[in-house]
């Protein structure tokens, strides 16, 4: 008797910890931005905040130290932090085995696209350290109206490559990615590489939980995938 194949997963990944390793110079540049404008915020308290989307962590943060700004102010604090990180970016290399983990869904035929909080103009240029084309599917906080851990960035994701979220899967570092993921009705792989620890991944819905891309290329059967 022949039984119906499960489908193949498709992977949306998130690009900041999880493909590139930026997330400290995002931690800098936002440190460096706050400072501009009066606010002294320890670099670990901002480093909890990465992942979500821009407008949310300005809020998040304002809330802990009890100041209050304007839109305006918001959009210009937002504006300094990506100024602070060009000026990093030279530093942001991709994560060990992210290039060769992408090269290998391709050619075994997976679809794949990277679900960004990030801003086009920031997010884009990192393909090139990936190896992978100026048109690889990408949906970037320009492109909805809410980011994580709204499921907004991932269900474009899904639609972008014509998929149903249940059979996709999100792989992203930090526990904002996570419950965006559980939002969006997939399953969800975290990476330690952005900062986060396994318990904290798990507790936010990660069905599994690798160092970094590297391990999860090693252990793709794990998720489903059996390449040749």
């Amino acid at each position: 008797m022949d039984y119906p194949q499960a489908p193949v997963p498709s992977f949306l990944f998130d690009l900041d910890g999880t493909l590139i390793d930026s997330v400290y110079q995002h931690v800098t540049a936002w440190h460096v931005a706050l400072a501009a404008i009066g606010i002294d915020l320890s670099v670990w308290r901002i480093h909890r905040r990465i992942g979500m989307s821009g407008g949310l962590f300005v809020q998040a943060l304002l809330r802990e130290t009890g100041r209050t700004l304007s839109p305006e102010e918001i959009s210009q604090l937002q504006s300094a932090h990506a100024a602070a990180y060009r000026e990093h970016a030279a530093t942001v290399t991709a994560l060990p085995g992210a290039a060769d983990l992408l090269a290998t869904l391709t050619a075994a035929g997976v679809k794949w696209a990277i679900a960004t909080s990030g801003y086009a103009a920031t997010a884009r240029p990192a393909l090139g350290l990936l190896g992978v084309a100026p048109d690889t599917p990408m949906v970037t906080r320009d492109l909805v109206r809410h980011a994580k851990p709204d499921p907004d960035l991932f269900l474009a994701a899904a639609a972008l490559l014509g998929v149903d979220p249940r059979h996709a899967v999100v792989v992203g570092d930090s526990v904002w990615d996570l419950l965006a993921a559980r939002r969006a009705g997939t399953l969800g792989v975290g990476l330690q590489s952005g900062g986060y620890g396994r318990e904290e991944l798990e507790r936010a819905g990660a069905y599994r939980v690798y160092a970094d891309p590297a391990e999860m290329l090693a252990r793709l059967y794990e998720i489903g995938v059996r390449p040749e």
